[in-house]
């Protein structure tokens, strides 16, 4: 079990990746969350397995088709045993 704290700089507000990103991980049974910054950034956090994580992070470098990802910050974190994975404001 590993988990990823991830920040996705560009154009990826409105363009449907929070929910991409839910459907995503929850088909490869990650958890977590993922949020709009302010600042116009996407910020997510996943829990699971490091496979699974790893698929994650491969989608979040491109994004759902409409996103322009510029830069992605990866943080290695210690899992903290999340449950499910959801959208927060």
């Amino acid at each position: 079990m590993i988990r990823r704290r991830v920040v996705v700089h560009g154009f990826v507000q409105g363009v449907f990746f929070r929910e991409t990103t839910r459907r995503r991980a929850e088909s490869a049974g990650v958890s977590g969350w993922i949020r709009n910054r302010p600042d116009g950034a996407v910020e997510a956090v996943f829990e699971g397995e490091q496979d699974a994580v790893g698929r994650l992070l491969a989608f979040i470098e491109e994004g759902p088709r409409d996103a322009q990802v510029d830069r992605v910050e990866v943080t290695n974190e210690k899992p903290e045993g999340l449950a499910d994975f959801s959208i927060r404001g």
